[in-house]
C-alpha cells in the first residue's frame, strides 16, 4: 500500500442542493478530482504522462453530509496494484470539526490500464509501480 496524498478543496454552490448538502453524484466527481490531482504530483515522481486508466468500478459509502463552503480533506491511497488494474481508497474529511476526526465518505475506485489505441487492458508498467510507491514486482492481484 502506497502513503495517503492529501488534498484540500472547498465546497462550491453548484455543487449542493436546495438545503446545502452536497449532491451525492458529486461526491464521484470528488473522487475525480483526487485521482488528478494525485496523478500531477505522481508526475513528478516519475509516473509516464501517457499511463492510462479507466474506472471498472466505483464505490461510495457515504458517512455525513458534506455542505456548503465547507472545506474537504481528501486522502487517496492505493491500496493494491495487480498485474493490469489497480485498487485506490479516496476517503473525504471535514478539516473544521472541534471534535478530532470528521470522516465524511470512503469511495473505492478499481482502474485498468489501458492501451487507447488497442482499446484493451495491458499490464501496469513498473514506472507507473514505482511512482505510486510499489516496489518492482510487488504486485497482489486486484
Amino acid at each position: 500500500m502506497s502513503s495517503a496524498f492529501t488534498h484540500r478543496f472547498r465546497v462550491r454552490y453548484a455543487e449542493v442542493d436546495p438545503q446545502a448538502i452536497v449532491f451525492n453524484s458529486r461526491y464521484l466527481e470528488y473522487a475525480d478530482l483526487m485521482v488528478s490531482e494525485f496523478f500531477r504530483d505522481r508526475h513528478d515522481h516519475g509516473l509516464p504522462r501517457d499511463a492510462e486508466f479507466h474506472i471498472r468500478k466505483a464505490e461510495v459509502d457515504y458517512r455525513a453530509p458534506i455542505r456548503f463552503d465547507e472545506l474537504i480533506e481528501g486522502r487517496l491511497v492505493v491500496e493494491r496494484i495487480g498485474g493490469s488494474s489497480m485498487v485506490m481508497r479516496i476517503e473525504l474529511h471535514g478539516t473544521q470539526s472541534t471534535a478530532g476526526e470528521d470522516h465524511r465518505a470512503t469511495i473505492l475506485l478499481t482502474q485498468v490500464h489501458v492501451d487507447l489505441a488497442q482499446g484493451g487492458s495491458r499490464r501496469i508498467p513498473d514506472a507507473v509501480r514505482e511512482a505510486f510507491g510499489f516496489p518492482i514486482g510487488e504486485s497482489v492481484d486486484a
